[in-house]
């Protein structure tokens, strides 16, 4: 790892970064306006690219004294005006129960009042600013959470973070709140960043903390490659037109999607950490010397440039450097049965489903012919299909049957939209994308659906998927 990361920072390290891109391009008046992040709002506002609202900002210690806590709503985020790198930010979830002025964060501790005042006291003698010079705290609206991401968020909102250069969305990650972040979508803390393939807005590689690569998010077994990112062409043309409005030329761009309100934009960054290098498995420089140059005339101009340019190209190196294959939505999977019986079926890619399941004619021509005659002879309609039964089931069916029913291996009790079902488990042999993985698969009536089969996650371990194939 400390390798990726040596040969992150060797291809654009921070000095380069500043010396060749910041400096001459983030002059003093634009940069002045990333680092006010009450006057970005402003800024962005007026050009019609919406951010979180404003709820009250604190400048003064006379201020402090006199604000009145119970103006303020169930919850909220409480920021220093001109903090870097997520510091001095307290996140707060929603009021708490059967005490008056306290809250509770976003990594569920309790928050007073007499905590808040302290913290913007801080905030106010310049704690947590760029220079340490006097600061002003600022209250904004709490930004819901996208149902999607709850699966892989611990508590906080994800941002996605855009590279953008001379009007070129260059680079994207996806940033992901975690236990060890303490709800924060920030690297240094622990939080996650996933690679996102600049054409299609679908996440890759990942990467959690300063650069360990990880396949999950941090406890689950849920896939962090093959997320498809809601509203990726408006949060492109976003993040190009902050560009614009800012003036700054080369800048990292914050965006969350609310649950409500679609994209908003949080931060302008003219000092963009370089781990969504890392993340992506690629470097920043070479994108940034394939755009500089170039006439980039509107910002539907450079997003064109940037998805031809930077997407669907990066799959090799994707490979190369995780050691795992990268498939798509729907692969061609030869499976391997009783007596070396081999069937090539189109099978869906299912990362929501955590077992491969496949159709009971497959399971028949596979040789489970016996297993399936002998399961469908056992009174399964005597059980009551509800999720606390689950255990009980399956153990009660393996203990009276299990023997006397050919080749299987485990049972299933399968919730879903369509009701629950008690299905056969047999173990196999699949080859996808030429690599052989042994599953144990539950076998069920697919007639009357498109594919003959889906590959669940508990599957997928060699794989990074890759929706837009």
């Amino acid at each position: 790892m400390m390798e990726i990361l040596a040969q992150a920072h060797k291809i654009l390290g921070m000095n380069a970064r500043n010396l060749e891109y910041v400096r001459p391009l983030n002059l003093k008046n634009a940069r002045a306006i990333a680092d006010d992040k009450i006057l970005s709002k402003e800024v962005l506002g007026a050009a019609g690219v919406p951010v979180p609202r404003l709820i009250a900002q604190i400048a003064t210690h006379e201020e402090l004294e006199a604000f009145d806590w119970s103006t303020l709503p169930d919850s909220f985020v409480l920021k220093p005006n001109r903090g870097f790198g997520g510091g001095g930010i307290i996140v707060v979830f929603a009021r708490k129960k059967g005490m008056d002025n306290a809250w509770v964060t976003a990594g569920g501790g309790v928050i007073t009042a007499q905590d808040l005042s302290n913290h913007i006291s801080n905030i106010i003698d310049g704690a947590f600013s760029l220079s340490g010079v006097q600061d002003v705290a600022f209250f904004e609206e709490r930004l819901t959470l996208l149902k999607l991401f709850k699966p892989y968020s611990y508590r906080g909102i994800p941002d996605i973070r855009i590279i953008v250069y001379n009007r070129v969305p260059v680079m994207a990650m996806l940033r992901l709140p975690t236990r060890e972040s303490g709800g924060k979508a920030n690297l240094q803390l622990g939080g996650v960043g996933v690679g996102i393939d600049m054409a299609t807005g679908t996440t890759t590689t990942a990467i959690q903390g300063k650069g360990k690569v990880i396949t999950y998010a941090p406890g689950t077994r849920m896939l962090l490659s093959g997320i498809k990112i809601p509203y990726w062409d408006d949060i492109l043309m976003m993040s190009v037109r902050a560009q614009e409005a800012s003036g700054l030329g080369f800048l990292g761009a914050d965006v969350a999607i609310d649950r409500e309100r679609g994209p908003v934009f949080l931060e302008l960054n003219a000092r963009p950490g370089l781990s969504i290098q890392i993340a992506n498995m690629a470097g920043l420089k070479e994108r940034l010397e394939r755009v500089a140059g170039l006439t980039i005339k509107t910002a539907a101009r450079g997003i064109r440039m940037g998805k031809d340019l930077f997407g669907g190209e990066i799959e090799e190196t994707v490979e190369q450097t995780s050691g795992k294959r990268v498939i798509g939505s729907v692969e061609e999977v030869t499976f391997i049965g009783k007596d070396d019986k081999r069937v090539t079926v189109k099978a869906k890619i299912d990362t929501g489903a955590y077992s491969t399941s496949i159709d009971r004619a497959l399971a028949r021509e596979l040789g489970f012919g016996a297993t399936l005659d002998a399961f469908d002879r056992l009174p399964l309609d005597t059980y009551t299909l509800i999720p606390e039964n689950e255990a009980a089931i399956k153990k009660d069916i393996l203990a009276a049957h299990g023997t006397a029913i050919p080749n299987l291996a485990d049972v299933a009790v399968v919730f879903s939209s369509s009701g629950a079902t008690v299905r056969p488990v047999v173990k196999v042999f699949f080859v996808m994308d030429d690599v052989r993985v042994p599953a144990y698969v539950n076998i069920v009536d697919r007639s009357k659906l498109r594919y003959d089969a889906i590959i669940g996650k508990r599957n997928l371990g060699k794989f990074l998927v890759d929706v837009s194939k």
